[in-house]
């Protein structure tokens, strides 16, 4: 389609210098963000995958599509791979660009009945196992940027993947049919913790007897497999959650999530567009 190319010519001149980086903050924010950690993506490329047009009485056209972006992140002889998805949308007229806009990274809403409540001791021996870090990993890589048809996909998809990777670890399901209490999912319904991030992160707080979860003093003290929680305001209402999937060469954790979905992520989420300076982190080192 002409106006599929337009877009695909669009990026591409982006993507041709630095300079024009700048007039896509949140690509800036991620050229900043691996500079500032002595980082360099030395090389951009997307894919534009138009999914949706209008055309307006006006003969402007609306198109909204997915934007796929891959980065080679380099620092000396350390080089990976950084994925994501962007929600976009361009109208234009007469091949003209008249707005383009990113759509801002989704965090979680928080409810009133969210709530979470501790394992009884008296099922803490039932529920022990050995969390298999490896296969909660592959689940991650393998679901980053799709979403496996045996769990629903929610608009607001980040702790629902991240309940999903700990499940294909071994981690145990308890708690239904109350959605208050315990962690689980079933066809029919699910607890606030596996699909809500303020419930989740506090049901790894409290979820020691059981699910043996240690909080880590420092993102560097995490290892694949392990879950970063955020609070992009720091106002005490969790909206985010990501799981480690692979450490850089200083030791920092690189994560996977969905929403806005991402793969080899920077653990910080300082190129976030819901990012803000008063955003606070729980570490959470996830054990059986």
């Amino acid at each position: 389609m002409a106006s599929g190319k337009f877009l695909r010519d669009f990026w591409m001149d982006i993507l041709s210098s630095q300079e024009k980086l700048e007039a896509v903050p949140w690509l800036y924010k991620k050229y900043q963000l691996h500079k500032k950690n002595g980082y360099r993506i030395v090389r951009i490329s997307g894919q534009v995958q138009p999914y949706h047009r209008i055309h307006s009485r006006d003969k402007s056209t609306n198109w909204n599509y997915h934007l796929k972006m891959y980065f080679v992140i380099r620092k000396k002889q350390d080089i990976y791979v950084e994925e994501a998805e962007i929600d976009c949308q361009a109208i234009w007229k007469n091949g003209k660009l008249l707005t383009h806009e990113f759509r801002e990274e989704k965090t979680e809403e928080i409810h009133d009945e969210v709530k979470y409540e501790p394992i009884p001791l008296e099922r803490a021996g039932s529920l022990r196992f050995t969390y298999d870090r490896r296969s909660a990993v592959r689940y991650a890589e393998r679901w980053w940027d799709s979403y496996n048809p045996a769990y629903r996909h929610f608009t607001n998809d980040c702790t629902n993947f991240i309940s999903q990777c700990l499940r294909a670890g071994g981690v145990p399901m308890w708690g239904a049919p109350n959605r208050g209490k315990g962690w689980w999912y079933n066809d029919r319904s699910w607890s606030y913790s596996w699909a809500v991030a303020h419930a989740f992160r506090w049901y790894l707080s409290g979820a020691r007897q059981g699910l043996k979860v240690q909080e880590m003093d420092s993102p560097k003290d995490l290892i694949p497999g392990d879950v970063i929680c955020y609070d992009f305001e720091g106002d005490g209402r969790w909206n985010h959650n990501t799981i480690v999937v692979m450490k850089n060469s200083e030791g920092m954790p690189l994560v996977n999530a969905h929403t806005t979905n991402s793969r080899h992520r920077y653990w910080s989420y300082e190129d976030s567009t819901a990012y803000t300076p008063n955003i606070k982190y729980k570490f959470f080192r996830i054990g059986g």
